[in-house]
């Protein structure tokens, strides 16, 4: 299977979708709707499964600590609530506001992982279940004044829930949108996704990057070759951080709405999961794997739904979709240990 470049995980879901595109279509499921959901999911979750790559290229390991630079992209958005900016704008502003946040806890997040090397990503699983925690208590006495993001009951504390239709929910996915043969086409959220990818590949040829993968490849040999691998490192957790900071900004107005509290708890695995989907074998790592993961993981969160309601059974798409998260999660760590072994 290997030799054929395909992977188990890439199979079962193939053969998984293709079944579920068929039940659709005996179901008369409408796959203009399917196809249009298909490609907005593609980038609203491809950003946040984009951030995975930089670690990985740097040999950490998958970023299990994804909340963390979830939170600076969800306080970026808040911030731009706030002071109630409004389409494009606002949603460019919350990506700006979350920059310096996302650079300043990626440099701290990075310095715990510089101290665990071998356990970093057990250990970055546990520094993102620990920051929601901390975080669930600054939402709580956070100093926002905007009367839409507050409890209505005393004014104070966020609400869980921040609607964004009155300020940028879906301003990216109405961007140039176009309909073919009734497929909406998000041309500005795609080129958006597009042009991220092709920031990412450009920066893994400049010298840097190309460090940063040396670092991943042969660790001992990139030290001996003058490159300070702590600092690669660190710089390879910050640019995660700050990507999925970007990444949550695009999630949240493509969904409509903040999420705040425990909602980024578990962000972390589907992202993982989708870019195991794609083929990525830890230091192995490409972004056409972010690509073709997110697009199969996604499409086949998005059909299994309505199939599941229309054959009365709406739990099992719920049941499916955890089995093939964790499932293709722990595939690939056995994989990885039965290379080492």
């Amino acid at each position: 299977m290997k030799r054929f470049g395909v992977q188990i995980p890439q199979v079962f879901i193939i053969v998984f979708l293709a079944l579920m595109v068929v039940l659709a279509l005996g179901l008369d499921i409408p796959m203009n709707w399917i196809i249009s959901d298909a490609l907005v999911r593609l980038v609203m979750n491809g950003v946040l499964v984009l951030s995975l790559v930089p670690m990985l290229k740097a040999g950490i390991g998958i970023n299990f600590g994804l909340p963390v630079g979830i939170i600076a992209g969800l306080l970026g958005l808040c911030i731009s609530v706030n002071f109630r900016m409004k389409g494009l704008w606002g949603l460019s502003a919350g990506m700006l506001f979350s920059v310096p946040v996302a650079i300043v806890l990626g440099y701290g997040y990075g310095a715990i992982l510089n101290r665990v090397k071998g356990k970093e990503e057990i250990t970055a699983t546990f520094v993102g279940f620990s920051f929601i925690p901390l975080m669930n208590f600054f939402w709580a006495i956070a100093p926002f004044s905007n009367p839409s993001m507050l409890w209505p009951i005393g004014g104070k504390g966020m609400r869980p829930v921040i609607g964004l239709k009155s300020y940028f929910a879906k301003a990216l996915n109405h961007l140039w949108m176009v309909e073919v043969m009734g497929v909406k086409i998000p041309v500005g959220l795609l080129l958006f996704f597009a042009v991220l990818c092709l920031l990412l590949v450009v920066f893994f040829r400049t010298n840097f990057g190309r460090a940063m993968t040396a670092v991943g490849e042969n660790e001992q040999f990139a030290r001996l070759s003058g490159i300070n691998v702590t600092r690669v490192r660190t710089w390879a957790i910050i640019l995660s951080t700050l990507i999925a900071a970007l990444g949550i900004c695009v999630y949240a107005q493509s969904y409509g709405f903040i999420e705040l509290y425990d909602a980024p708890l578990m962000m972390a695995f589907p992202a993982a999961s989708a870019i195991l989907v794609g083929g990525s074998m830890g230091r192995h790592t490409h972004i056409v794997h972010v690509v073709i993961g997110t697009f199969l993981f996604q499409t086949t969160y998005l059909i299994s739904g309505p199939i599941a309601n229309e054959m009365m059974l709406p739990e099992v798409a719920e049941i499916f979709r955890l089995m093939i998260t964790n499932g293709i999660i722990l595939y690939a760590l056995l994989y990885e240990g039965g290379k080492t072994s």
